[in-house]
């Protein structure tokens, strides 16, 4: 394990600002249907940490994007303190919960707006965690990210890998390979005109 992974075990300052998040995250109402501490450390830190490796592997700031209770984003953001993350958030209430619970941490910015009207090619890893079936997810994140960086998609058992692959071929990306349950995509040039499409398309109208 990674000197910037065991920032995060127990009884150290990382772990004690992520369990406040936690208990932030279960304290909100409407925020998550989550109920039980226990669940929350499974479902929001350990699934987000599974990524740290890649995260770590690569260099330039992340992006969560559809951030909603700042999982994965304020996880690794935590055990990446030298790195810079931005924490995207399109609902205002969402957006308002994660400026404050990421107040203690200096390497976040919370932006409230939609992926689709950001500006492109700029991050080196965007992250996608429960933002939208896996091909949308893809043409959300890639527009993002600089030719060279990484796309994180977490997906289930039922994600169709092959679709996934023809809507990142549309925007400039490949999928570079599955593993423990993600799917990375490599952006291998600029985005191309008219991506990314205007907001809502493109879950009205999958790539693939």
């Amino acid at each position: 394990m990674s000197s910037s992974a065991r920032a995060c075990s127990p009884g150290e300052p990382g772990r004690a600002l992520l369990e406040r998040w936690l208990e932030r995250v279960l304290a909100t109402p409407g925020l998550t249907g989550l109920v039980s501490l226990d669940e929350a450390r499974r479902v929001l830190l350990d699934d987000a940490l599974r990524a740290l490796p890649l995260v770590a592997d690569a260099e330039g700031p992340v992006v969560d994007v559809g951030s909603g209770t700042g999982s994965p984003g304020i996880p690794l953001a935590v055990a990446l303190p030298g790195r810079r993350f931005t924490l995207l958030e399109a609902r205002r209430r969402r957006c308002d919960f994660l400026v404050e619970a990421a107040a203690e941490l200096p390497n976040v910015e919370v932006v409230w707006g939609r992926a689709e009207e950001q500006p492109v090619d700029r991050y080196e890893v965007a992250l996608a965690k429960a933002l939208a079936k896996p091909p949308v997810a893809a043409e959300l994140t890639l527009p993002l990210v600089r030719p060279g960086g990484i796309a994180l998609l977490w997906v289930g058992e039922t994600a169709e890998p092959e679709r996934v692959a023809r809507a990142a071929a549309v925007v400039a990306g490949r999928l570079e390979r599955t593993e423990d349950g993600l799917l990375v995509l490599r952006k291998i040039a600029p985005t191309p005109p008219g991506f990314p499409r205007r907001p809502g398309r493109p879950g009205k109208r999958p790539l693939a």
